[in-house]
């Protein structure tokens, strides 16, 4: 249960950005995203009630690992789940602007949950007919599993075997050919602009930083750190300073640490594609998360079935706790503009607000 004191958001101004969190939560309805089970109130506090994930957060985890990083086949599990995730809030018109490993819960079984919304937008999704350069093929980069609608037509709205359907199908595979496949449904907030200077400095995207406004693209971005710091233990552009770090996302280039892990070529690819500093230029800026499945990174997964596919491990379980409601919401790292700080990292900046947290308390989140 989340424990919101309506005084301390009031004197904040951080009302509104609790009141956007409820009502996202109230629109999700997937299996990687957490369901609101109930909302109420008292005088003084807000309750969000939602399902709990004993396996604690996709950073707690990683700390537990051999050199404190993910292998691959690991990283690329827990990257196609939360890129589910992506798709289907811009799908619903939230860019989630805060994805970093500590967001990530773990379920009992293994599977994860994306968490944490205070900081989402939310705007209109707009819907984009993109007709793809390459025909949809049932072998194609991702592994054999073609992720597109209009792949599986013959099998939802065929199923007469007359000579006049084979004809028409003939028909129909030889224009395709000709004119390349059907066009793709892309949905995605497109429409989005921020100017709002939020997320958690190794994370956040150089055009948030240049104050030149943003949108979805940001999400990309992000997950391309997130990919990054999964994989190789550090997110990419850490400097000694949170000023440092804010100076090498604008203009430091993207270099992989050397003696590091053995990762593949894909990962590398995929990770300059989504840290491109233009956001025009970015993986999934075109074509949403489809772009970004069909990258050779994820070829083998099963993007319908992932649901059912057997996770890299099954976290031990960390135990619940009763705590009272507090003033601050904990995280293990500065998030810039919303004053929730961490209790491992300094405040994001002069006049942040903070609160030291520790003890039972710290993989708890609460206000």
């Amino acid at each position: 249960m989340e424990v919101m004191d309506k005084a301390w958001l009031e004197s904040r101004r951080k009302l509104s950005r609790a009141e956007t969190e409820r009502e996202i939560l109230q629109l999700l309805d997937h299996p990687f995203l957490p369901t609101l089970y109930a909302h109420f109130e008292t005088d003084k506090f807000a309750c969000l009630v939602m399902e709990f994930c004993p396996g604690g957060d996709l950073h707690a985890l990683r700390q537990r690992q051999p050199g404190k990083l993910f292998p691959e086949h690991a990283a690329r599990f827990y990257a196609a789940e939360v890129l589910l995730a992506l798709e289907y809030l811009h799908m619903l018109g939230v860019v989630y602007r805060d994805l970093k490993p500590e967001n990530v819960l773990v379920r009992d079984d293994g599977h994860v949950m994306l968490s944490d919304f205070d900081l989402s937008l939310r705007c209109a999704a707009s819907t984009t007919l993109v007709r793809p350069s390459l025909p949809c093929s049932a072998s194609g980069p991702n592994g054999g599993a073609c992720i597109q609608p209009t792949c599986f037509m013959p099998k939802l709205f065929g199923g007469r075997s007359s000579k006049k359907s084979a004809s028409a199908a003939s028909r129909s595979k030889s224009g395709d050919q000709q004119q390349g496949a059907m066009p793709e449904l892309v949905v995605e907030p497109t429409g989005a602009r921020s100017m709002s200077f939020v997320g958690t400095h190794e994370y956040l995207a150089p055009e948030i930083i240049k104050g030149e406004g943003h949108g979805s693209a940001v999400d990309w971005w992000t997950f391309g750190v997130f990919l990054h710091e999964l994989m190789y233990g550090k997110t990419p552009f850490k400097g000694q300073t949170n000023r440092a770090t804010l100076f090498n996302v604008v203009g430091q280039q993207l270099r992989f640490p050397e003696g590091g892990p053995p990762t593949s070529g894909a990962s590398k690819d995929l990770i300059r594609g989504l840290l491109a500093k233009e956001p025009q230029g970015r993986l999934g800026v075109k074509r949403g998360a489809a772009e970004i499945k069909q990258h050779p990174f994820f070829e083998g997964v099963n993007w319908a079935l992932i649901r059912c596919s057997t996770p890299p491990g099954v976290p031990r379980p960390v135990e619940p706790i009763a705590v009272a409601a507090m003033p601050a919401k904990s995280a293990s790292m500065d998030r810039v503009e919303t004053n929730y700080n961490s209790s491992k990292r300094t405040p994001a900046g002069p006049g942040a607000d903070h609160v030291e947290s520790g003890g039972k308390f710290l993989d708890f989140e609460f206000f």
